[in-house]
């Protein structure tokens, strides 16, 4: 797994180049800007309402602490309620992210047909019924994992509550929202090459490398403001169509 998360990190570099030389700036800002205003907006509103939820559990905590009168447990307390802060936007974060994804799915879907045509060297036909098709699928399949996602992050959530033990829990978290999204972007490539649903599930479960990999970079660009929140979503489109490309072989 971790050969094929160093191909996931290679990909961006080579969706770089790629989007370079082949002038497709077009298609990374436009939606971009679109992303980065949306993302701004949640990020308000999720940090107001995650502030919120761990003030509300400090205060109804604060008098028990008071009373016990443990300095070791105060602190304990503290570290508990800024994991659950950072597990929080996390989970908002993924929906946020899910919902772009569904509305993003035509671009994205079209974004990676077109770099794979220019790989290939071919276009390939354009097809409105095969285009409404790629929609409802991607549709379908973050619907599956916004419901499977919710159900890790939520025993993830409670697991976080443990004291030391739920230490961990924000790790595991940002690696299932990894998987997850990259899970999205490799399935355009999967869903081309005429995979069901079934079988891309599969062959992603078979590639966890190349699906982590792309995930952690996705998220790792919005650590660089504006311009990381600009560039990636399309840079991890582009790269998930160039590191599932090498793999079709076993399509």
């Amino acid at each position: 797994m971790l050969e094929e998360i160093v191909i996931a990190f290679q990909s961006y570099f080579k969706a770089h180049r790629f989007i370079k030389k082949h002038r497709l700036w077009k298609w990374i800002i436009i939606p971009g800007l679109l992303y980065m205003l949306l993302f701004l907006t949640c990020l308000y509103f999720f940090g107001k309402t995650a502030t919120g939820v761990v003030d509300h559990i400090s205060i109804l905590l604060k008098d028990w602490i008071q009373r016990v009168n443990l300095g070791w447990l105060s602190f304990l307390v503290s570290i508990a309620g800024v994991l659950l802060w950072f597990m929080m936007m996390l989970f908002y974060f993924s929906l946020f992210k899910y919902l772009f994804l569904i509305i993003g799915s035509p671009l994205f879907a079209y974004l990676s047909e077109k770099t794979e045509s220019i790989m290939e060297g071919k276009d390939f036909p354009f097809n409105l019924g095969q285009l409404v098709k790629d929609i409802f699928r991607g549709i379908r399949l973050a619907l599956r994992n916004t419901l499977w996602q919710t159900v890790y992050s939520v025993s993830i959530l409670i697991i976080s509550f443990i004291p030391i033990v739920g230490w961990a829990a924000p790790v595991f978290n940002l690696f299932i929202e990894c998987y997850f999204y990259g899970f999205s972007m490799l399935d355009y490539s999967c869903e081309r090459h005429k995979l069901s649903p079934a079988q891309s599930i599969d062959f992603i479960a078979h590639h966890k490398g190349l699906a982590i990999g792309n995930g952690f970079l996705f998220f790792l660009m919005h650590l660089v403001p504006f311009i990381g929140w600009v560039l990636a979503p399309s840079y991890a489109v582009i790269a998930a169509t160039i590191s599932v490309y090498h793999q079709k072989e076993e399509f």
